[in-house]
C-alpha cells in the first residue's frame, strides 16, 4: 500500500489533451519507428537508474549510483563520476559484488563517503575514499548502516545502526521473538523485537565507534551541521510512539547528550524512512529546513510541505505552503532561498522557494518527472530528470539544460509508444490520465486494454519512462494509466475524497478511464484487463468485483480481506487511525472488504502475485482471494517469489513476473498462449 508554475485551469487541460489525443490516435507509425527494434522485456531488465547525486565542494565532478544488471541473479549499484562540462563518465570504487550507494563529500573534498554493502549477509558497512585513493572500511557495527552524515572536516561520521539483543546474530536455531511493541513488524525489518535504529560517532581513522543515543525509540536522517556544532535527525520519542505519526526534528551535540526538540508540530515532521527528505542546516548553521505532514486524522492524504526554524529564536515559519506535496528540501549555496521537488499533476519539477516572500521558481517545467537533485557550493544544479520516453538522467540545470550521465542512451534506438495524456469526467471530478497505443497502431484499430492501477493510494502516474507499459504496447496492447481519486498531485481534497472509502470512488474513476478509452475507439470492449502491485493490488481486486467488462486481472501484493490484514502486515497503526478498530467498526471494515465477503460478482480470471516475506501487503491477502476464487471455481493462481519483501530485487524473478502477465492476458484477452503457465 502506503504513501507535485501552478497547473492549468480544466478548462485548457481538456482542450489540450482533446488535440493530442486526435492527433495521435490519427497518427500512422513513422518510417523511423518502423526502423528501430522493439521494446522487450530483456530491454526493460537492461535499463540502468540513476540515483543519489553529490557534487564535489568544488563544484566541477558530479557522484552518482548507477543500479545495473549484475551477474546472474543479482542487480548491481556502484558509483559513477562525471564532469560538470560533460563527458569522461566512468565508475568509481566499483566492486562486482556488492553494493555502493550514498555518496558524500567531505567540506574540502578529500574523503569521499559512502555505503557498501557486505558479503555473505553481512550488513552494509560505511566506507571512505581519501584523496582517491583505495576505499577501506571504517565501521564494523553488528547492526549495519542505515544512514550516515559526514563531519565537515571529513575526520568523523555519525552513523545510524540497529541495535538489539539479537541484531548481527546468526545462529543455527535462532531464539524466539519477545515482541511488547504495537507494531508487530516491517517490511525488510523483519520481527519488531527490542531492535531500535541508535546513532553513533564514528572516527574515520581508527573506526571507532561511540554510540550516541539511545533509549526505546528509533533515531534516523542525521545531518551534521556546517559549523561542525550540531548534529540533526529524526526520532519518535512521543507517548505510545507506534500508535502515531509524532516524529519530530532534534539537535545534539556531535559529543552526545540531551537532545533539544526543534519542531512543536504534534504529529509528523519529517519522516523515519527519509522518503521525504532529511532536515537540512543552511550554510551559516543557523536555520533548518524539513517537510511537515498534516494531522496524523488523514493520514497519507495531506501533502508534506515546507518548515524552517531559527536555530536562535526557535521560531518556525511555514514556507510557500500551496497544497501540494514537496520533497528533498535543501538549502542554495548562498543560503537565501530553497531548492524543493515539487509534485504536479502527473510530474514533478524541481523549484527554487524564497522563505521571505514564498515565492515559488521552477527550474524545471513540462512533461517531466524529477526525482532527485544535487547542488553545489558554487551554485551549480543537477537534476535526475526524465519523460515517459527518456529513463532518468542526471541533467544540469542551466539555460540549455545537458544531459551529463551516459547511461540508458540505446533506448533512442527502440521502438517506443508516445505517451499521450486523456482527460474525461467520472460523474462531477474531472480525472486524468495517461494513454499508450501500439507502436505500429493505425487509425481505426481496437487493441485489447491493460489497465495499470499504482500503489499508495496516495501516489500518481507521471511522465516517466515506464518499462512494463512500453513491453505491453509493444506486444499488441493499449495501456491505459489512471489517476483517480486518492492519488496524489492535485492536492488534499483529491486525495482524501478516497480515504476510508477504498473501492468507491476510485473503482468509479477506473471504470470512467474505461469507457473514455472505448469511446476514443482505440480498445477492444471484449478484451480488457486490469492489473497493478500493492495498493494497485488492492484495487485490481476492488475492480473484479464490481466492474463486469474485465475479462483478466492480475493482482500483486493485494488484499481483500482487511480483517486478515490487522495484526499481520505493518499497518494497524494506519488502519486504526483510519478506519478505526475493527471490532469497533465492523460495518465498515466489512464494506471495504467487500470483494472477500461478496464475490460472486467476480467473473475475470485473476493471477495473483506475492512476495514470501512481504510484511508491507503479506501473501496472506493474495491467498485469501485465491482461495475464494478456486472455491467458486473461478480460473485462477498463485504465484509467490521466495524470500522476496515488497519490492521484487531479484532480476529472474521481474523477468517471470513480466512474462506471467502478458502470458495471463495474452491467453484471456487474445486467446493466446497458455495463460502464463510455466
Amino acid at each position: 500500500m502506503a504513501k507535485v508554475s501552478i497547473a492549468r485551469t480544466a478548462a485548457m487541460q481538456v482542450g489540450r489533451f482533446g488535440i493530442l489525443i486526435a492527433a495521435l490516435v490519427v497518427a500512422p507509425a513513422s518510417p523511423l519507428l518502423a526502423q528501430s527494434q522493439a521494446f522487450t522485456t530483456d530491454d526493460m531488465l537492461q535499463v540502468e537508474w540513476v540515483s543519489e547525486p553529490a557534487f564535489t565542494p568544488d563544484g566541477n565532478h558530479i557522484t552518482y549510483v548507477v543500479t545495473s544488471p549484475g551477474d546472474g541473479e543479482t542487480t548491481q549499484s556502484d558509483l559513477w563520476t562525471v564532469s560538470w562540462q560533460g563527458g569522461d563518465a566512468h565508475a568509481v570504487q566499483a566492486t562486482l559484488d556488492r553494493d555502493e550507494s550514498a555518496p558524500t563529500y567531505n567540506a574540502d573534498g578529500t574523503v569521499l563517503a559512502f555505503l557498501r554493502s557486505g558479503k555473505d549477509d553481512e550488513p552494509t558497512q560505511l566506507w571512505i575514499s581519501e584523496a582517491g585513493a583505495a576505499a577501506r572500511k571504517v565501521t564494523t557495527l553488528p547492526g549495519g548502516v542505515d544512514s550516515y552524515t559526514l563531519s565537515p572536516d571529513g575526520r568523523s561520521a555519525v552513523v545510524v545502526s540497529e541495535v538489539g539483543v539479537h541484531v548481527g546474530q546468526n545462529p543455527d536455531v535462532p531464539p524466539p521473538v519477545v515482541i511488547d511493541r504495537f507494531i508487530i513488524r516491517q517490511d525488510g525489518r523483519g520481527w519488531l523485537d527490542d531492535r531500535r535504529a541508535q546513532m553513533f560517532r564514528v572516527d574515520l581513522a581508527s573506526g571507532d565507534a561511540v554510540q550516541i543515543t539511545s533509549g526505546d525509540y528509533d533515531n534516523a536522517s542525521p545531518a551534521w551541521s556546517p559549523d561542525g556544532q550540531w548534529i540533526a535527525f529524526v526520532s519518535k520519542r512521543c507517548e505510545d510512539a507506534d500508535r502515531h505519526y509524532c516524529t519530530d526534528i532534534y539537535v545534539m551535540s556531535p559529543q552526545g547528550g540531551e537532545p533539544r526538540r526543534i519542531s512543536t508540530f504534534k504529529d509528523a515532521d519529517s519522516d523515519m524512512s527519509g522518503e521525504f527528505g532529511r532536515p537540512q542546516w543552511s550554510p551559516d548553521s543557523s536555520q533548518l529546513v524539513w517537510t511537515r505532514a498534516g494531522d496524523e486524522s488523514f493520514n497519507w492524504y495531506t501533502p508534506y510541505q515546507l518548515v524552517t526554524a531559527d536555530l536562535a529564536t526557535g521560531t518556525e515559519r511555514n514556507v510557500a505552503w500551496i497544497d501540494r506535496w514537496v520533497y528533498f528540501p535543501r538549502w542554495s549555496a548562498d543560503g537565501k532561498t530553497i531548492l524543493a521537488l515539487v509534485e504536479q499533476d502527473r510530474d514533478t519539477w524541481l523549484a527554487r522557494i524564497d522563505p521571505a516572500s514564498d515565492r515559488i521558481t521552477y527550474l524545471t517545467s513540462g512533461s517531466r518527472f524529477a526525482y532527485g537533485f544535487a547542488a553545489s557550493p558554487n551554485g551549480r544544479i543537477a537534476v535526475l530528470d526524465g519523460d515517459s520516453n527518456t529513463p532518468t538522467a542526471l541533467m544540469s540545470v542551466e539555460q540549455r539544460p545537458r544531459t551529463l550521465s551516459p547511461q540508458n542512451a540505446w533506448v533512442a534506438g527502440r521502438r517506443l509508444s508516445a505517451t499521450q495524456d486523456v482527460s474525461f469526467m467520472s460523474g462531477d471530478t474531472e480525472i486524468h490520465g495517461q494513454l499508450l497505443l501500439p507502436p505500429d497502431h493505425q487509425p481505426g484499430q481496437r487493441h485489447p486494454l491493460v489497465v495499470r492501477l499504482h500503489g499508495g493510494p496516495v501516489y500518481q502516474f507521471s511522465h516517466e519512462f515506464m518499462g512494463d507499459w512500453q513491453v505491453f504496447a509493444a506486444n499488441g496492447y493499449a495501456v491505459l494509466g489512471i489517476n483517480p481519486r486518492g492519488s496524489s498531485g492535485r492536492g488534499a481534497a483529491f486525495a482524501q475524497e478516497q480515504m476510508a472509502a477504498w473501492g468507491s470512488v476510485d473503482v468509479e474513476d477506473i471504470s470512467a478511464g474505461i469507457s473514455h478509452v472505448l469511446d476514443m475507439g482505440v480498445a477492444d470492449p471484449d478484451a480488457i484487463g486490469v492489473g497493478g502491485w500493492s495498493y494497485g493490488g488492492i484495487l485490481t481486486d476492488y475492480m473484479i468485483a464490481r466492474e463486469p467488462r474485465i475479462k483478466a486481472a492480475v493482482s500483486g501484493a493485494g488484499m481483500a480481506n482487511f480483517f486478515g490484514g490487522y495484526g499481520v502486515d505493518q499497518y494497524s497503526r494506519d488502519y486504526e487511525l483510519e478506519l478505526g478498530r475493527p471490532w469497533e467498526n465492523v460495518d465498515r471494515w466489512m464494506e471495504l472488504s467487500y470483494p472477500f465477503f461478496k464475490p460472486e460478482t467476480i467473473t475475470a480470471p485473476t493471477l495473483f502475485l506475492c512476495s514470501e516475506v512481504d510484511w508491507n501487503v503479506p501473501c496472506t491477502g493474495s491467498q485469501q482471494l485465491y482461495q475464494v476464487l478456486h472455491s467458486l471455481d473461478v480460473p485462477t493462481r498463485l504465484v509467490v517469489y521466495p524470500g522476496q519483501t515488497h519490492s521484487l530485487s531479484v532480476p529472474s524473478y521481474i523477468r517471470d513476473r513480466m512474462e506471467r502477465e502478458l502470458g495471463w492476458y495474452d491467453f484471456y484477452l487474445k486467446g493466446e498462449g497458455e495463460g502464463g503457465a510455466r
